[in-house]
């Protein structure tokens, strides 16, 4: 059976007011999609943030290669 769709308006407060009357799981049902469609909002604005043509793939691995050279030889490796 397809359920009929309704457009109302709320404020923040209306909205926050309705959020505070859902039961534990509910909230946790929200929370969780709303985490997932932020994740991949900032992780896209992150990735176009450090977007850069200055650095290439091979000077990333020698940096990191120098890096653990150094730690290696003054006993700093992770484990």
């Amino acid at each position: 059976m397809k359920m009929k769709a309704i457009n109302i308006e709320l404020d923040k407060n209306q909205f926050l007011k309705i959020i505070n009357q859902l039961d534990d799981n509910d909230k946790l049902e929200l929370f969780n999609e709303l985490k997932k469609s932020l994740f991949l909002k900032r992780f896209n604005k992150l990735l176009t943030s450090t977007q850069t043509d200055e650095l290439s793939l091979e000077e990333i691995t020698k940096e990191v290669e120098s890096v653990r050279k150094q730690r290696y030889e003054e006993g700093k490796q992770i484990i």
